[in-house]
Formats: structure tokens, sequence, C-alpha cells
């Protein structure tokens, strides 16, 4: 049986539908990518996955959703804020819980993040709040990883290890991203979004750059949109 299956489902936002008569499905151990340019569709499809699968999935959103005034270990310990009462909740944040610390820290040491976990994240940088973002999704220790570019805001060394730490704690993932060749060398399966549908979906094996670039209008034209640039910085490390 599959993980997730949707039959010609109208998905978007209030009347505006964004991926008309979607049929599609994800099975239990699958690593897949979502791809495509802003705007097709990527953000609206996590939405309703992360909907239906409810409190199986962890979720990383794009934007982090920290909150800057707190430190990198509330940030994280949010994570699992439903689990606890909120007595326990509001006492962790007077005095940290001294079972969640060392757990928190650990994680946190495994992202690059290290000496960090007292500080505020409004004191870091972009790539380090990225990195606590996907420390509190790992941190909700669910079967499946759902992020919204989630590397987005790391070098591509640091996108490839958050990878490997996704991977090693969730038997399936499906991640929107921009970075072709970390698609291709990391995921076993693309779907590629493009004017409202799905014009693209295949095992990793069976493709090459050349197939991603034609989920964007521009490629045959321009070499310099971002999602190139972050191929090269990849294809160079």
């Amino acid at each position: 049986m599959p993980l997730l299956s949707f039959e010609d489902l109208d998905l978007g936002h209030g009347a505006q539908i964004v991926l008309p008569k979607l049929s599609l499905s994800f099975e239990a151990g699958e690593h897949v990518a979502l791809l495509g340019q802003s705007g097709a569709g990527k953000s609206t499809l996590l939405t309703e996955i992360r909907r239906r699968l409810a409190s199986r999935a962890a979720w990383c959103p794009q934007g982090h959703g920290l909150v800057p005034l707190l430190s990198v270990y509330h940030n994280v310990y949010m994570g699992r804020l439903e689990r606890h009462s909120a007595l326990a909740n509001l006492l962790n944040l007077l005095r940290p819980n001294r079972q969640a610390w060392p757990v928190v820290e650990s994680l946190c040491d495994e992202l690059g993040l290290e000496g960090l976990i007292r500080r505020p994240v409004a004191e870091l940088s972009g790539g380090q709040r990225q990195r606590v973002a996907v420390a509190r999704a790992l941190y909700q220790a669910r079967d499946v990883f759902l992020g919204d570019e989630p590397f987005a805001s790391v070098d591509p060394h640091q996108a490839r290890r958050l990878l490997a730490q996704i991977k090693r704690r969730h038997e399936t993932a499906i991640v929107a991203l921009h970075q072709h060749r970390l698609a291709l060398q990391a995921f076993d399966r693309v779907i590629g979004l493009r004017d409202g549908g799905i014009i693209l979906d295949a095992p990793t094996r069976e493709l090459d750059i050349a197939h991603l670039d034609a989920l964007y209008p521009d490629a045959a034209e321009s070499n310099t949109r971002p999602e190139t640039a972050s191929d090269a910085r990849i294809a160079a490390s």
C-alpha cells in the first residue's frame, strides 16, 4: 500500500486552484525531491501532504519559522511542545528540561551548531538558522520528513550534511528544493511541477540535468538563474 495517494484532486488556496486534477502517490521508504520554479505548486503540494500525514510527519517550513528572541535550545525544543503539558513547557522556558537538554545539545552538535545552544536565534547567521530549523524538525522524531526549501540558506557542503542526517533518521523524505545536482545525487525520485501539473515523475537513475532544466521556462535562454548557480557551487565543492 502506498504511503499517500491523490486521485484527480484539485489543490490550491481557497477558490484559486494551483494543481488541478492531481493524481500522485508516494511509497514508504522513498526520498523524493520536488522541483519546479517558484509558484509551480511545490508548497501547495507539501501543505496537503502534511495535512494528510498529520502527526506522522516532521515539518521544516520555508523561512525557518523560528522565534528570534528565544535560544537555539528553546527553538529546537518546540518540535515536541505537544508532547508536554502547558505547565511543563512554561517551566522549560525558565529552566531547561533536564532530559531534553542533552538530546537537543547532541543533535545541534551533529548539525554543526556546537556551542550555540544558549544563543538567541536572532544572533545567528542565515545558515545557522537554517540548521536550527532542520534540528527542530529532526527533534520531532517522526517517520516522514517534509521540507520546503530546507537547504536554501546553507552552502552545498552543509546541504549534503543536513540531508544525510535527515535520511539517517527518516525512512521517507519529501523535500522541495532547487539544487538540481543534489536532487540527482541524493534522492531516489524527482517530481517536477510546471504550468499547474506534473510534467516529470521518474527515478533519478533515469534522469540528468537536462531533464530538470526543462522544468524552468527560461532554462534554454539563460544559465544565470539561482538554481543553476547553486548547481555550480555543488559541482565545484
